[in-house]
């Protein structure tokens, strides 16, 4: 049975920016995740959001594949992606929906929303959900910034937050998978591609990280629910531009036999940003590890090695 992992809070709320900087660096080197609590997200719109989830997924699969996912906007069905192939040939027993960017028609993708008619008022709360998470991002990554002994406004003057290129996920792992004849995972071990994810969920439990992605065999931790808290990880693309000081930390849902929601909100940066080695992180003795990319190729070539296409 996995153990508990206790991790750091993270109050973003708090006055004093100092302390708060260096607790959000230790937990990035340390554990890569934290919780993120008084982030201005009410609980009440949580709630909303967690029930809009449900009404969604619960949907006849005709409906829901009428919204199938295009430029990595809309519906994906179960077992449609596998993070891990080398643990399952199934896929992940979860469902999600994608929504992208808000104001992006400039870049030619379009966001898909179910019609009024079938789930009113829908859209007006993902967005506003959407809004609320992508403002409470920006004020983590200001601290982040200072986290990694730069300008609070670093990441703002490198582009990197002009018109970022967010996500949110809502996903769906069923509680009854019926009779299978491997291990099933709600979502195979990964990474996160990008910046850093915010996650809500309903607080049923399965999320489990892997702090030592590279020691065999693999030791999970479960990570418990903090109620009205977000649970945030560092992602690949910021463990880049640290050249490895924040980890991005290996983490898979399992399933419980419940039913579980959640929320995923993805920060990742303006597509045009060049995602180099942070001149705080490297020296002549730790040179930078990983070449310059703008990051809307990396985060490209990451969705076409996860989905095939």
């Amino acid at each position: 049975m996995a153990k508990t992992l206790q991790l750091p809070i993270i109050d973003l709320a708090s006055s004093d920016c100092t302390s708060t900087s260096s607790s959000i660096r230790q937990a990035c080197v340390n554990y890569g995740f934290f919780y993120l609590i008084n982030h201005g997200v009410e609980g009440d719109l949580l709630r909303e959001v967690l029930e809009g989830n449900k009404f969604f997924f619960e949907l006849p699969l005709e409906e829901k594949m009428k919204l199938a996912r295009k430029e990595n906007r809309g519906y994906t069905p179960l077992y449609a992606e596998n993070l891990d192939p080398s643990s399952s040939a199934k896929g992940d027993s979860k469902e999600s929906f994608y929504i992208g960017p808000l104001e992006d028609s400039t870049r030619g993708y379009l966001n898909q929303w179910p019609p009024d008619e079938i789930l009113p008022c829908w859209r007006s709360t993902m967005e506003k959900y959407y809004k609320k998470v992508l403002e409470a991002g920006k004020r983590l990554i200001s601290l982040v910034a200072l986290a990694l002994n730069l300008e609070e406004n670093f990441f703002y003057d490198i582009g990197a937050l002009d018109q970022p290129n967010s996500f949110l996920r809502l996903l769906h792992y069923p509680g009854d998978l019926g009779l299978v004849d491997e291990e099933m995972y709600g979502a195979s071990a990964h990474s996160d591609y990008g910046m850093i994810t915010l996650l809500a969920t309903d607080g049923v439990g399965g999320l489990q990280v892997c702090r030592e992605k590279a020691k065999e065999p693999r030791v999970w931790e479960d990570v418990h629910y903090v109620p009205g808290a977000f649970i945030v990880n560092i992602g690949d693309m910021m463990e880049r531009w640290t050249n490895g000081l924040f980890r991005s930390t290996l983490h898979r849902v399992m399933p419980t036999g419940q039913t579980r929601y959640s929320m995923a909100f993805f920060l990742d940066p303006n597509p045009d940003c060049v995602v180099e080695c942070l001149e705080t992180c490297c020296s002549e003795s730790y040179p930078p590890r990983f070449p310059p990319i703008r990051s809307g190729d990396y985060l490209e070539e990451r969705f076409k090695l996860t989905y095939g296409s």
